[in-house]
């Protein structure tokens, strides 16, 4: 691009005149300015509101896994992404979790941590213990900003205090507990915490920073477990492979990091099609999982007296159903109309059984056949399609180069031009 970036009223701007802009900058094709302009299932007027300088959308494919059963319902579970398999995988392990009666969720409650920063303190333990005894003053003025949370249930429950040191010297951080309900609550808990801002400074004596929710939500989180029967997954064989490979992320945290991957590959899935928040989901569970000072799965996994194989699975969920995506973008309604959850709480305990699922899937994969296998056989089609093939010659460019093992984009190309298409 020659031009300058510098434009002055873009923000003012309708949808459609900013693409024509930015075509004309970046020099796009009109195919692929009509790409751009289509926003699928999304209104261009709803677009422009849920972010600024839109000029139009991107899509992804949403599948439906299938066979979940979690705390005893059934369940179907739209998923948003761009990766292969990873619907199919989590279908095929949800499957065999039911031989045991499926997944089995609990949680902690749709409790988030509001966090007020207090710097500049001469005596920052002694303000500590000054604030606290105005707790509940605090949580009144709190509680004020949100009636209708506190009239549901919902609002400030508690608050807590901490002197943290840090390279600027100590601070005091005051925390609002807040039950947040059915929204995943950082708009009610940020807001309630600028509101206590000037109690906090007049009987701390200092002066206040930051104002923010925190996104290691290590107060609401949600378990899963479930049993997967050793003739339904591939015998005692497969048991020990699932076992060890855990044992490996656990004792390494390179290992660790795509073992944990596998789980969020299912848990963001979910997000997406439901419109959450998957820069809050992916924070916390990756916080959460730092918390002892060192990187650890977010799973574990064990063999029981029968010789079955026994998964559990605890992070942070903070997701909700009232604002946000969720509310507005149609395609984000209409998931979890399929999904059939009623409750944010819900909702985040579907989420964590797909997390389960899917990364018992990997980690069955690995152990047992690798996990290219089935994933390369996938990805092939993508690759043919990328290359130029369609209808039918997707499937025939794709498995010609599963049967030489050559899943590359120029071997694409070229079996295109053997078979005539190109």
């Amino acid at each position: 691009m020659d031009e300058s970036s510098e434009i002055h009223g873009f923000y003012k701007m309708s949808v459609d005149e900013r693409l024509r802009l930015i075509k004309r900058m970046a020099g796009l094709t009109d195919e692929e300015e009509q790409t751009l302009s289509n926003t699928g299932g999304l209104p261009k007027e709803v677009a422009n509101r849920m972010i600024e300088n839109v000029i139009g959308g991107i899509t992804i494919p949403m599948g439906v896994a299938v066979n979940f059963k979690v705390n005893g319902k059934d369940y179907l579970v739209p998923m948003a992404l761009e990766e292969p398999s990873v619907v199919a995988a989590a279908s095929n392990a949800a499957g065999m979790a039911r031989v045991k009666g499926g997944f089995t969720v609990s949680n902690t409650g749709p409790v988030m941590i509001g966090q007020i920063q207090v710097v500049g303190l001469e005596d920052p333990h002694g303000a500590k213990m000054r604030l606290l005894t105005h707790r509940d003053e605090i949580l009144k003025k709190a509680n004020e900003q949100d009636p209708m949370l506190v009239s549901l249930g919902g609002g400030a429950k508690d608050l807590s205090a901490k002197v943290v040191s840090s390279i600027r010297g100590p601070m005091l951080i005051a925390e609002l507990i807040v039950n947040t309900g059915d929204a995943m609550g950082a708009n009610a808990v940020n807001t309630m915490a600028e509101a206590v801002t000037p109690m906090v400074e007049e009987w701390t004596g200092g002066r206040v920073l930051l104002r923010i929710i925190s996104n290691l939500a290590d107060k609401r989180l949600v378990r899963a477990s479930a049993v997967f029967e050793k003739e339904a997954i591939g015998g005692a064989e497969a048991v020990e492979g699932v076992v060890n490979a855990y044992a490996f992320a656990d004792a390494d945290p390179y290992r660790c990091a795509t073992h944990n991957k596998g789980i969020m590959n299912g848990v963001i899935a979910v997000a997406i099609a439901c419109g959450q928040d998957v820069r809050a989901l992916e924070a916390g569970a990756h916080s959460y999982a730092s918390r002892g000072g060192r990187y650890k799965p977010l799973t574990t996994w064990e063999k029981n007296a029968d010789g079955d194989l026994v998964g559990t699975l605890e992070m942070p969920m903070a997701v909700g159903l009232v604002g946000g995506a969720a509310r507005t973008h149609p395609a984000a309604k209409a998931a979890v109309k399929i999904l059939g959850v009623k409750t944010a709480t819900e909702l985040a305990e579907v989420m964590a059984a797909v997390g389960l699922a899917q990364n018992f899937a990997a980690l069955r994969a690995l152990a047992t056949e690798g996990i290219q296998r089935g994933h390369m056989r996938l990805h092939a089609r993508n690759v043919a399609a990328g290359a130029g093939a369609t209808g039918d010659m997707v499937d025939l460019v794709a498995n010609r180069m599963i049967e030489e093992k050559k899943i590359r984009a120029d071997r694409a190309k070229e079996i295109l031009v053997e078979l005539g298409q190109k």
